[in-house]
């Protein structure tokens, strides 16, 4: 489940934490997540590595190190990151598929309980070649009204879709997408060409102004996005689409609806505001 706003509070929380803190031993529990990089390589690559800095591409985390290596961590739908100072309990971290142990006594893990996300090392010319295929990140300044435009009238699939194909514009899941969507009135199902400069532009800030507004909120957690310190985000209580199908919308008060047709998501939407 996490998308930009959950990932961009990992990585902003693990940065103030753990940057230049050692790495001072790797215990490897589910190698299934590890991804392009063994376990008998992963210990001897991070052990005594520094991390420099935390930060986020897309949906990813990412953990700089002293080695120039790259630790890049994709949660997926379950997956978590989490910094144990001793405070977890033995439940919080059964999970745990990877652990890092730190030099100053604390242990950083990687926990998922359907183990969907991975966990990857990459050099920098790897991690180039591999950021290189996402898309424009959409809260950098180069995302304007006017690229989106460019993005959205090159292709008739659904503008929903297009909103999450993380090659044209990174970051941005089925939450956010449902939620953007409402807030600049047009349907989700609508040929992504169809939508004017100035529907665009008003698409443009519904993103950035919904992508900001969770990050303050530390994200939206239903059941399994946790910080790094395991607590829960608290967007969801400022939803206006996603999850309310059903209710009222906040907008004109007709019955949001829910439909699987036009991606294979839950898209929830009003038939009434929504063109």
């Amino acid at each position: 489940m996490p998308e930009l706003p959950e990932t961009e509070t990992i990585a902003r929380d693990l940065d103030g934490a753990i940057s230049g803190r050692k790495i001072t031993s790797v215990s490897v529990r589910k190698a299934d997540v590890l991804r392009e990089v063994t376990v008998r390589a992963l210990g001897k690559k991070l052990r005594n590595a520094t991390i420099v800095r935390s930060w986020r591409r897309a949906k990813l985390v990412v953990l700089d190190l002293d080695t120039g290596d790259r630790l890049v961590v994709q949660p997926r739908f379950t997956g978590a990151l989490l910094i144990d100072d001793g405070g977890f309990t033995g439940s919080e971290l059964s999970y745990s598929a990877l652990r890092l142990e730190l030099d100053d006594g604390r242990s950083l893990h990687y926990a998922d309980v359907r183990r969907l996300g991975t966990v990857a090392l990459m050099n920098a010319k790897r991690f180039d070649e591999y950021s290189g295929k996402l898309g424009i990140e959409p809260l950098d300044r180069a995302f304007t009204g006017k690229h989106l435009s460019g993005v959205l009238r090159a292709s008739t699939q659904a503008v929903k879709k297009i909103l999450m194909e993380q090659s044209k514009i990174a970051g941005i899941g089925n939450i956010y997408a449902n939620e953007a969507l409402w807030r600049a009135g047009i349907d989700p199902s609508r040929p992504a060409a169809s939508v004017s400069l100035e529907e665009a532009e008003l698409l443009r800030d519904s993103i950035v102004g919904v992508l900001g507004e969770a990050i303050e909120a530390r994200g939206t957690s239903f059941r399994d996005y946790r910080d790094a310190r395991g607590k829960r985000g608290s967007f969801v209580d400022m939803l206006d689409a996603y999850g309310r199908a059903g209710l009222p919308c906040h907008r004109c008060g007709a019955k949001l609806v829910s439909t699987h047709a036009i991606d294979g998501r839950a898209t929830t939407m009003c038939v009434k505001c929504q063109h």
